[in-house]
């Protein structure tokens, strides 16, 4: 009760936001009714897991090029019409799914998905980039705990509800309602009005001017900044913040290195509930559901990290690869669930934090092309690593691979504190030898 006291007055309060968090929750929900339909007629029809990497490899590599597009684009369109449009493009790509038959048809369905995937690569950044836009900087790390919120709300209806419908109703009618969600979501997103872009917001200001002023003195052009025409000089300038913020740094290696792990988590969820666990659809629902309960739970935990963001970003980290090396042990399907809901929490309390640090971080002006940016790269590493995870998977039982995936996790949050301690450790000593200078 309390959760939802809390999530019913923080979206009463954001009411600019509350319209883009149904859009995402309906858009959610029919994408995970069709993605859980789907993986499963991919097995019934091939039962590979090869199969499985492949399609959902397929989905994520269109993020590489389309995401900082997506960032691009909200320089010069509205981020409620690039929305608009990337959801209604959706609806007749959805129904196109209705056509795959047989195993002659799947060229269909990976044609589809990576369509599929190339709206959403403009769609993703756009609108995270704006939520900043909509909310009260106080409400930020409270937002994005809703966002996890919306995220396991998406996975316990979306997956659970899409087993049930793709085993008693057939596949087919999964497919059908991802299709009238995205039109769903499409007409709530019509009324969003996102405010004026600000040159400074309030969460990178300082940084900013820093980066500003830097590249005033190298080129003597920082009139040209405001220009976003000139591509060049804003490659520039999101390389100096990068290279000004050990946060983004940090952040930026997390995403490329925690997605090659997170490719093979995702193949194995489905590999577990079909063939590990033998609970055909229902199972893979069930899955899902669990670990939608854990990221609805994290938007409880994520406040007690409001002060300590980059090291709760570590922590859940190692803790979620201590979870996944148990994962690979657990012989009964309830406790690979209740496993399951705790590696969501941690993934999502992760998660709130994370997307908090880079949107305080980063300026408004630069946000959607970083969020662009880094979106690229974790789905690159994503789909090369769900490829990856398909392959090995038909040489390595799912256990081990999974094994192997627990021990990826803790070993990335190790390199991660070791890199954050020596730069931390490099700035002291050039902070004390500058002191002692003057």
């Amino acid at each position: 009760m309390l959760i939802r006291y809390s999530i019913l007055s923080l979206l009463q309060k954001e009411s600019g936001y509350r319209r883009i968090f149904i859009a995402g929750l309906v858009n959610g929900i029919g994408d995970r009714f069709s993605q859980v339909a789907m993986l499963s007629l991919i097995l019934s029809i091939t039962g590979s897991g090869l199969a499985v990497g492949l399609v959902l490899g397929l989905r994520v590599i269109p993020f590489l090029v389309l995401a900082p597009t997506g960032g691009l684009l909200t320089m010069h369109f509205s981020r409620r019409t690039i929305m608009l449009f990337t959801n209604l493009l959706r609806v007749p790509l959805a129904l196109s799914y209705l056509f795959v038959k047989q195993a002659n048809d799947l060229w269909i369905l990976y044609t589809v998905s990576t369509l599929l995937a190339c709206a959403e690569a403009l769609y993703a950044p756009v609108r995270k980039s704006g939520i900043p836009l909509l909310v009260q900087p106080g409400n930020l790390l409270n937002i994005n705990g809703l966002e996890q919120v919306m995220n396991g709300t998406v996975l316990i209806v979306g997956a659970l509800l899409g087993g049930i419908t793709s085993s008693v109703m057939g596949p087919q009618a999964a497919f059908i309602t991802n299709a009238l969600c995205f039109l769903m979501a499409a007409i709530v997103i019509r009324k969003v009005s996102f405010p004026s872009e600000r040159d400074d917001d309030e969460s990178g200001e300082i940084l900013y001017k820093n980066v500003d002023s830097s590249v005033s003195e190298t080129s003597g052009h920082a009139s040209v900044i405001t220009r976003t025409a000139d591509r060049v000089h804003v490659s520039s300038t999101i390389w100096r913040l990068i290279r000004s913020s050990v946060v983004l740094q940090i952040i930026i290696l997390f995403e490329l290195w925690v997605p090659v792990i997170n490719g093979i988590d995702n193949v194995l969820i489905s590999v577990y509930a079909i063939e590990v666990f033998s609970l055909g659809d229902w199972g893979v629902g069930m899955f899902y559901g669990a670990l939608g309960t854990g990221l609805v739970l994290s938007s409880w935990c994520s406040h007690y990290f409001q002060h300590w963001l980059l090291p709760g970003v570590v922590i859940c980290l190692l803790v979620e690869g201590g979870l996944l090396m148990l994962l690979s042990t657990a012989t009964l399907p309830w406790i690979a669930s209740l496993i399951y809901i705790l590696l969501a929490l941690m993934s999502g309390v992760g998660n709130t934090c994370l997307d908090t640090l880079l949107m305080r971080e980063v300026p408004e002006r630069y946000r959607g092309l970083i969020f662009g940016l880094v979106t690229a790269c974790s789905s690159c590493m994503l789909g090369l690593s769900m490829f990856g995870a398909g392959l090995l998977l038909e040489v390595v039982e799912p256990r081990k691979l999974g094994f192997a995936g627990g021990m990826g996790f803790a070993a990335i949050a190790v390199l991660l504190t070791i890199y954050g301690w020596l730069r931390a450790r490099e700035a002291f000593n050039i902070r004390r030898i500058t002191k002692r200078r003057t």
